[in-house]
């Protein structure tokens, strides 16, 4: 986040925690002020502003999107997976399919969720019923109407994270001071959805587009509004694991949502108010500095900053390239891992987004660029040395991308597909242009785009992997497509053929031979990339070609496809059960809180 912004607001962020909020340990507790009362804050802009901005604040932090909901709960796909031998008490657990209701992971997320919907549940209750959203001037009417609709959608933002995880949940719509019985039993999630729906149906008529607020995107603008309401249209119209009969179903009017999906990203397409970065690696790269993104690509994210693990996060540090700690960067973990198959879903040669997003390389103790065996690849998005930071520091000031456009034109032309029977030239435009952007000086190696229907969407569904990959999104279109077993299986596949070198993987080397040399912390990956000296050229051509098995003087020798054993793909989803490890289980401990709550899925 940008941190002159962050500065003006650091103040009114901290006055709007004192007087409106207070910490909350059970998931329904009553948030009380402090000092002043809830109706009195909201007399006043800068009050409202401040109690908006308390909402924000629970979107970061290590038990949200700083952490645990960013980067454990979504990564255990054909892309990434978090590191280690299953445990279903901890984070492997969640990785393997097979976490338990005692898994502590579980917890802390869950309440953190809960309090952002109790923070934005005061705010939609109180901002309109105030004096100043009917009876003040017209720039403080505006104001209000503004605070209103981002509370509305960081409600829905909570709500969603709570579904697509745990399914059918607890649902209040009001402050929990006004319900007499806080033990809710489970609501139904179309229920909520379509609720949500709605919410953000109205919030886009209340909040400016970008160009108009000129707010950074660690605020919501009209656009985020309708994209993440097109996000959830398509989460409401796809596939979800129903406890009644923990089978994965669709409704029968699912394309009323693709409807809503297609509507609104067009209308964003439409207004030039976004467009893409003609830089992916830039993308990411804005997340770990202040600047900002001319494009207006990143669309929404969630701000970092006060080096702490409740508004910080630890983004380039418990993911993204690992570094040793006696470096001269300073520790970086990164506990996620990529799948060794995923490194070859890119195109060799043209694809730049291949080297963005797999680190396939770590920095040593000497400061050398060292490569990674195949099976310890890390993200490649995140890079604690583009930050500046160096040292023990874990809060890094990353933030986190809830929303790009890229994500708008993809989601747009899988709409349109479905709704069409087959891509149309507009379909067509959209994913070619997130194609094109990744293809950039080598459009020729993009391929055909499909004209049917089925084709179109699995081109659609590999562009998004390959297009997200570690942005904690495969996962959940893997489900809302009902693909999720398939791709254990395919994977599975994969990965044997990998280690046996069949297939497209034949000349996939046993070993490959790098020189350690300097790491140079340069202004490009590509520029980054070119210190390391690989034996049988370029990353494209080593990676291709088999290589002999004792290593060429000067060179280490390192595993490539000889890292991928039997133990580890029986280890890739161990514990994966369809009809049940497409959700989480509750947390115990919240069960016991609440009699009117019962486990579901077999769990």
């Amino acid at each position: 986040m940008r941190k002159t912004y962050i500065k003006s607001l650091f103040l009114s962020l901290a006055l709007g925690g004192t007087i409106t909020f207070t910490s909350c340990e059970n998931y329904l507790d009553v948030e009380n002020p402090s000092t002043i009362s809830q109706e009195a804050v909201f007399t006043s802009v800068a009050y409202t502003n401040s109690a908006v901005i308390g909402i924000y604040n629970k979107l970061m932090g290590d038990n949200s999107y700083g952490s645990r909901i960013s980067t454990l709960y979504p990564n255990a796909a054909d892309d990434f997976r978090v590191g280690g031998a299953y445990n279903p008490l901890d984070r492997r657990g969640i990785s393997g399919f097979g976490v338990h209701p005692d898994n502590t992971e579980l917890y802390r997320p869950f309440l953190e969720l809960y309090s952002g919907i109790e923070r934005a549940n005061i705010a939609i209750k109180y901002i309109p019923a105030s004096n100043l959203y009917t009876n003040g001037s017209e720039s403080e009417k505006a104001a209000m109407r503004k605070l209103y609709g981002e509370a509305l959608t960081l409600r829905a933002i909570f709500y969603h994270e709570l579904i697509r995880n745990w399914g059918d949940v607890p649902a209040q719509f009001e402050p929990s001071a006004d319900i007499p019985d806080l033990n809710l039993p489970k609501t139904d999630r179309d229920v909520i959805y379509d609720r949500l729906l709605e919410d953000l149906r109205v919030a886009s008529e209340l909040v400016p587009w970008k160009s108009e607020s000129g707010d950074p995107s660690t605020r919501i603008s009209k656009g985020a509004v309708k994209g993440l309401r097109a996000r959830i249209a398509l989460a409401r119209g796809g596939y979800s694991l129903r406890s009644e009969t923990r089978t994965m179903e669709r409704r029968g009017n699912h394309l009323e949502f693709y409807q809503i999906a297609r509507d609104e990203t067009w209308d964003i397409m439409q207004s030039g108010q976004h467009g893409l970065n003609p830089s992916y690696e830039n993308v990411f790269r804005g997340l770990h500095t202040t600047s900002t993104d001319p494009t207006g690509e990143r669309m929404f994210e969630a701000g970092a900053y006060g080096g702490n693990a409740r508004t910080d996060s630890k983004l380039g540090y418990s993911n993204g390239l690992r570094i040793d700690a006696s470096s001269s960067y300073g520790q970086a973990n990164g506990q996620l891992e990529a799948i060794p198959t995923y490194f070859y879903e890119f195109d060799p040669v043209g694809d730049s987004r291949r080297d963005v997003t797999l680190a396939y390389f770590s920095i040593n103790k000497e400061d050398q660029i060292d490569l990674a065996t195949a099976n310890l690849m890390r993200d490649g998005k995140f890079r604690k040395y583009w930050t500046g930071i160096s040292g023990t520091n874990q809060t890094l000031g990353i933030n986190w991308p809830i929303l790009r456009f890229a994500d708008v034109l993809l989601m747009f032309a899988e709409a349109e597909n479905e709704l069409k029977g087959g891509p149309t030239a507009e379909a067509v435009a959209a994913y070619e242009a997130v194609r094109r952007r990744a293809f950039a000086g080598h459009e020729d190696k993009m391929g055909t785009t499909p004209t049917d229907k089925q084709s179109f969407f699995n081109a659609v569904a590999k562009e998004r992997l390959l297009e997200f990959g570690g942005e904690g999104i495969r996962k959940y279109d893997l489900i809302r497509w009902n693909l999720l077993q398939n791709m254990v299986q395919e994977t599975r596949a994969n990965l044997s053929a990998f280690r046996n070198a069949e297939g497209k993987y034949a000349n996939v080397p046993n070993y490959v031979y790098v020189k350690l040399t300097p790491f140079k912390n340069a202004a490009t990956v590509e520029q980054e990339m070119a210190g390391l000296d690989l034996f049988g050229g370029s990353v494209s051509e080593a990676m291709y070609t088999p290589a002999p098995s004792s290593a060429p003087e000067g060179y280490v020798r390192k595993n490539w496809r000889a890292a991928v054993n039997a133990a580890y793909i029986e280890q890739f989803a161990v514990a994966f059960q369809p009809g049940q490890s497409e959700l989480f289980p509750i947390y115990s401990g919240v069960l016991n809180q609440n009699f009117r709550l019962k486990q579901d899925y077999g769990y």
